[in-house]
């Protein structure tokens, strides 16, 4: 992290000196000084600074007007007021001028320290957020998130509002709209984004499992645990955690993340006391959970619990006019991490792309995209090259071609799960014409649970049958 740049500005040569020997070594950061407001202006035109401490009582120019003055021509630097002379009158006509806090002198050194340290951090949090926004305009993207459309935009002004609370967050939506981003936007919009973000994919996980990995469990609690384990929950412990797909989850689970929402802590398996949590509950479902609670394969108070302030994700195919943001974003971010040359795509293509059905959605467009870049050999991506790709694959990804260096562990595994189920479920329907029974049969599984993966993959057995 680069050192943060102070300007301290007092008419007292002594507090001048005193501040700028000691703030250095003790917030490690360089600190200039000025001692008039006239100078420190004509500082702050020429250089960048994280922080500025003023004195409010100062000849000329007082410690107020420069506050006025700096504000007007940079709003987002942080000021930090001084003065021997404090009184809540002075108080409340500095933070009405934009200053972040008021300190009176004479000041305890270390509560000091401190509290700058938090004006440094608001500093650091303004600039890391004006960093992300200009890389998302560069791209049109919001939070990483493209779409131009009315009900995209609608998602995004509902994502700022509900992302500073803390209140539970529901995200509904086909597969393959987007609901993890949605997930991780609230998070970095939130006053929890220094914290961990923890996403757990509630389908991939056996339910045996599940309860374990959730909460954690004691030594002997079952066979084979051999050790304490913390849970997820604990991990996340000061940020996020995002439950996605919670519709697939046992009712004993469902019981056990009621009594976290109500009561804010957890209970490990085999342990005989609970642990408070601090965390903040996103959860996704691509399912009707009103008509699961009707076949009671759902808890209506949880459903209840969950559905606080609510994010629905339109499909792809209804916001047909997002897709040429969308794919064009997809070829720069793909053709980067997979070192190719540039490419575009053509005129004809778009046309291709917005009447196609897209029942996978964003993530089918995704694959598409992904393989249209492996497998063109031209600089312009035209719907040949589409045309080439193998039937009924353009909704996943070859496995040689997943690239999962530089990703954290669990995106890395899901990356190989999905590429593998879509590869071998994909051949099974092949060659059973896409009769998921027979499928199901040859490969050892239950009808159902078959099912369950394809819907969670994004695999349809209609692309298979003739």
């Amino acid at each position: 992290m680069d050192e943060s740049n102070i300007l301290v500005v007092d008419d007292e040569p002594d507090m001048l000196q005193l501040l700028a020997r000691s703030l250095a070594p003790d917030l490690k950061c360089r600190v200039e000084t000025a001692a008039s407001g006239k100078e420190a202006l004509q500082m702050v035109d020429s250089r960048h600074f994280d922080l500025a401490v003023v004195d409010i009582k100062m000849p000329e120019m007082d410690g107020l007007e420069l506050l006025e003055l700096i504000k007007r021509k940079w709003p987002d630097l942080t000021v930090v007021m001084m003065t021997a002379y404090g009184s809540i009158d002075t108080a409340v006509a500095a933070m009405k001028h934009g200053a972040y806090d008021f300190i009176t002198k004479p000041f305890d050194h270390d509560a000091l320290v401190i509290r700058l340290e938090k004006a440094l951090e608001r500093s650091r949090l303004i600039s890391e957020n004006r960093r992300l926004k200009q890389d998302d305009e560069n791209l049109n993207l919001f939070c990483g998130m493209a779409g131009q459309s009315p009900v995209m935009q609608q998602v995004f002004e509902t994502i700022r509002m509900v992302a500073p609370t803390e209140m539970t967050v529901l995200i509904t939506g086909e597969s393959g709209t987007g609901k993890d981003l949605a997930a991780k936007a609230v998070h970095e919009l939130s006053s929890r984004s220094k914290g961990p973000f923890v996403a757990v994919n509630c389908p991939t996980v056996p339910e045996q499992i599940l309860e374990s990995e959730l909460f954690g469990h004691k030594k002997g609690a079952f066979t084979h645990a051999t050790q304490n384990k913390t849970g997820l929950f604990q991990e996340a412990d000061g940020g996020t955690i995002f439950l996605d797909e919670i519709g697939d989850v046992s009712p004993a689970i469902q019981t056990k993340l009621l009594r976290v929402l109500q009561e804010r802590e957890i209970r490990p398996l085999g342990d005989n006391r609970s642990v408070k949590v601090d965390v903040r509950i996103i959860a996704s479902t691509n399912q009707d959970l009103k008509a699961r609670i009707r076949d009671g394969m759902f808890r209506e108070d949880l459903y209840y619990r969950l559905n606080v302030l609510p994010v629905h994700l339109s499909p792809l195919r209804e916001r047909i006019s997002d897709i040429p943001l969308i794919a064009e974003n997809l070829l720069q971010k793909h053709r980067k991490r997979l070192k190719k040359p540039e490419k575009k795509m053509s005129a004809d293509l778009m046309a291709r792309l917005q009447s196609r059905k897209w029942e996978g959605n964003v993530r089918e467009l995704e694959n598409l995209v992904i393989q249209a870049i492996l497998f063109s050999a031209q600089d312009t991506i035209g719907p040949e090259d589409l045309e080439s790709l193998p039937r009924g694959q353009g909704a996943s990804c070859p496995t040689e071609f997943i690239d999962v260096e530089g990703l954290p562990y669990r995106e890395a595994k899901e990356a190989v799960l999905r590429s593998f189920n879509a590869g071998y479920i994909g051949d099974l329907l092949k060659k059973t014409g896409g009769n998921v029974t027979r499928a199901a049969k040859k490969c050892g599984l239950e009808r159902q649970a078959l099912q369950q993966i394809m819907r969670r993959y994004d695999i349809s057995a209609s692309d298979y049958r003739s």
